[in-house]
């Protein structure tokens, strides 16, 4: 007996690949193409606003396995275009979810696959680089996916959608600084760190007025990670532009494109991106590799680097991609990479802990 599949992806070329829909299975939908090849975390993935439009394949076979817990969040509404997979598990054994995958996906209008040759599609990405992709029902007809692709562009305004419209706040017990977090589409785990650490909270939204963060007094600055072209979002580069050398700052994923680009480093656009935790970085101060969390589609030109104030602190070990900088006269520093999923070695410094140090000693001197 025939198996029948009722969804499918076309990708621009052409190519169709079939499946079984779950999450929103009625919605259609066109988006960019990336990996993730993490064993476990897809709740944090779909929830990551980094992913924003973008149509994940996870690499790993099984997902869905122990569901969805609600303290796991990166964002409470998650914005990701949609999601395939090789097998999809919709019975989870995890004394800790509250949902399935595929409820919050629904509930969310996302539209997910499951069954599909993901190998194959990993090598098309690994081969040709990302493309874009329509996702739909396997009964519509090719041409028309393709017509959709051929006259629509992918969106281009991901932060102005995830950033905050209002200003919000996250305080601590006994908070001996006050941090400002510019949100691109910041994770909640990077509130949830900064508290930790003794730091009250205020996430402002991407478009904020340079002045207005001036007027709160802030210790320390965070341009935190986010979707997208950094090119998309010019007046964040204008605000670091006025904001820094006035504060401690820290850049994380977009913001270290959008803080390079401050500067007067050049970005441009991967083959095909990372998307994973286990990507190798080198810190050239100390000649230690962190194994990391990347997500990101867009590199620094390192020619670029050379011509401006920043110097490189860390690299990727396999492509050599710039993965951070620095500038000690602006108290500045900014890393390709997402902080709280970090592997170190031991005796390594968290970023965190540098980021509050730097706040510490700029108070001292102050």
């Amino acid at each position: 007996m025939a198996i029948k599949y009722d969804r499918k992806i076309v990708t621009e070329d052409g190519q169709e690949y079939y499946g079984f829909g779950f999450g929103d299975t009625t919605k259609e939908a066109m988006c960019e193409l990336l990996l993730n090849t993490a064993m476990v975390g897809y709740q944090e993935v779909i929830s990551d606003p980094g992913y924003t439009d973008d149509m994940v394949l996870m690499t790993y076979p099984l997902i869905g396995n122990y569901g969805i817990a609600e303290e796991d969040f990166e964002t409470k509404t998650p914005t990701i275009g949609g999601l395939i997979v090789r097998e999809y598990n919709d019975s989870p054994s995890n004394f800790r979810y509250t949902k399935t995958l595929s409820e919050i996906l629904e509930e969310n209008h996302i539209p997910a696959i499951a069954g599909v040759d993901t190998r194959m599609l990993t090598r098309k990405i690994r081969d040709n680089g990302s493309c874009k992709v329509y996702i739909c029902n396997a009964d519509k007809p090719k041409e028309e996916a393709l017509e959709y692709m051929n006259t629509h562009e992918l969106p281009r305004d991901a932060v102005a959608r995830v950033s905050c419209k209002k200003r919000w706040y996250s305080r601590t017990f006994n908070p001996k600084y006050n941090v400002v977090v510019v949100d691109c589409g910041t994770k909640l785990s990077v509130v949830k760190e900064l508290n930790a650490r003794g730091c009250n909270v205020t996430v402002v939204p991407y478009n904020m007025e340079a002045r207005i963060i001036e007027g709160m007094n802030p210790d320390g600055i965070i341009i935190s990670d986010g979707p997208g072209d950094p090119a998309d979002v010019p007046v964040v580069i204008e605000l670091i532009k006025e904001l820094k050398g006035k504060y401690p700052m820290f850049g994380i994923s977009l913001g270290f494109e959008l803080i390079c680009m401050a500067y007067g480093a050049k970005c441009y656009k991967m083959k095909f991106g990372h998307g994973g935790g286990s990507h190798p970085v080198r810190n050239l101060k100390n000649n230690r590799v962190d194994v990391v969390n990347q997500i990101h589609s867009y590199t620094i030109d390192p020619e670029s680097i050379d011509k401006t104030e920043l110097t490189v602190t860390h690299k990727n070990v396999i492509e050599e991609t710039i993965a951070g900088v620095e500038c000690v006269k602006d108290n500045m520093f900014a890393v390709q990479f997402e902080v709280d999923n970090t592997v170190r070695p031991e005796g390594c410094e968290n970023l965190y802990d540098m980021f509050v140090k730097m706040m510490k000693e700029e108070k001292e001197n102050a």
